[in-house]
């Protein structure tokens, strides 16, 4: 199958949680066809190219080209089974000391 393959510095926690503009954030992205022979780490590096500041963009882009139309979520609650929607979201508790 197709694979896109994202690398990014920073180690597992600063990558995600590092947003787009951080100035010393980067990533390397490679695109790897049905078919395509395995790449090493040092392949990888040698064949994908290098992005500048968060991954998250990239991201943006692969989720933009591989979804549909947005769908709106179904309505909470099943009023037919007598399950009905205590308070609106996040919930009471959020709010709770």
């Amino acid at each position: 199958t197709e694979v896109t393959f994202v690398l990014a510095t920073g180690g597992h926690n600063a990558g995600v949680v590092s947003p787009p503009g951080h100035p010393k954030s980067n990533y390397r992205v490679h695109l790897q066809a049905s078919g395509d022979r395995y790449l090493d780490a040092d392949l990888f590096l040698a064949h994908a190219q290098r992005g500048q500041g968060s991954w998250w963009p990239e991201w943006q882009r692969w989720l933009s080209a591989h979804s549909g139309p947005p769908v709106a979520p179904p309505s909470m609650g099943a009023a037919q089974r007598e399950l009905f929607v205590l308070s609106e979201a996040p919930g009471e508790y959020v709010r709770m000391k």
